[in-house]
């Protein structure tokens, strides 16, 4: 299969407070939007994506029609703790996770966005010697 595009679509059920989280507050621009999808792109080099989708809407098949839930989002960025700073400390967001260092090689804190998505904001560190030899080279 050789692909040309893959990203996440979040079925929520708060759209517009949604797409204000990403592009206020992780930098997305909206390429797309409908009052049942909202499309998202980070500007530059790689350019990521992400869509919102009303949970209700019919294109979503009969069943599955609910917002999303157990949902983890892994943002990688360079400087965790000034990103601490800037969403916690600077706009109030509660972590559901707090600033913290892990011996599998992360130093991170996890807020949830309006649909109850989590977004654990991560800055890989060196990990421990019990967790660095289950990394795969190559």
């Amino acid at each position: 299969m050789k692909l040309t595009g893959f990203y996440p679509v979040i079925g929520t059920a708060a759209l517009r407070e949604s797409r204000d989280f990403y592009t206020r507050l992780l930098g997305f621009e909206t390429t797309f939007e409908s009052d049942w999808y909202v499309s998202l792109r980070r500007p530059g080099d790689p350019g990521y994506e992400l869509a919102l989708l009303d949970h209700t809407h019919p294109t979503v098949p009969e069943g599955y029609r609910v917002p999303a839930r157990g949902l983890l989002l892994n943002v990688e960025v360079a400087d965790v703790d000034a990103e601490w700073d800037r969403l916690v400390t600077g706009e109030g967001l509660h972590p559901v996770l707090t600033l913290r260092d892990e011996d599998f090689g992360q130093r991170h804190f996890i807020v949830a966005d309006p649909s109850s998505v989590l977004i654990d904001v991560i800055t890989p560190i060196a990990p421990t010697a019990e967790f660095a030899e289950q990394y795969v080279t190559g």
